[in-house]
C-alpha cells in the first residue's frame, strides 16, 4: 500500500531524516541502557554491582555523589587507592573494577555519607 512505505534511501536528497513520531532507539532489552537512567538526588549515595558494556568483567558503580567534577575525579583517586583496583568516571558515575561493595561501604560510611547497596 502506497501509504504504509516511507523512504529508506535515496542517492539526490543526501540524509533522509526519520519521521518525528518515530521513537528514539532503545538497548537490546528494550530499556533505556543504565548509564542514561536519573539518578534521585536524595542524599543517598547508591553502590551497585554491573558488568553491562564491560564483556562480562564485573564493576562496581557509584552514584549519587555530591561535588563537582574535580572533585570527584580526587574522590575516585582515593577510592581506587582505598581498594587497590582501577576505576573510572562516566559522567557522575565512578566504576572501580571488581566486586568491592563492602570496602566502598565502610570507607563511604566512614567519610560521612549515607551509603545504600542497590541492585541485586
Amino acid at each position: 500500500m502506497p501509504g504504509d512505505s516511507r523512504l529508506v534511501y535515496s542517492t539526490d536528497g543526501g540524509r533522509v531524516r526519520p519521521p518525528s513520531d518515530e521513537k528514539p532507539a532503545k538497548s537490546r532489552r528494550g530499556q533505556p541502557s543504565a548509564r542514561r537512567q536519573q539518578v534521585p538526588d536524595d542524599g543517598i549515595v547508591r553502590i551497585m554491582r554491573d558488568s553491562r558494556g564491560r564483556g562480562g568483567k564485573t564493576a562496581t558503580t557509584i552514584t549519587g555523589l555530591p561535588g563537582t567534577e574535580a572533585e570527584l575525579d580526587t574522590f575516585l583517586k582515593v577510592l581506587k587507592q582505598h581498594c587497590g583496583a582501577g576505576g573510572t568516571r562516566e559522567g557522575r558515575i565512578l566504576a572501580i573494577q571488581g566486586d568491592q561493595r563492602e570496602r566502598l561501604r565502610e570507607k563511604l560510611t566512614a567519610l560521612g555519607h549515607r551509603v545504600k547497596l542497590a541492585g541485586g
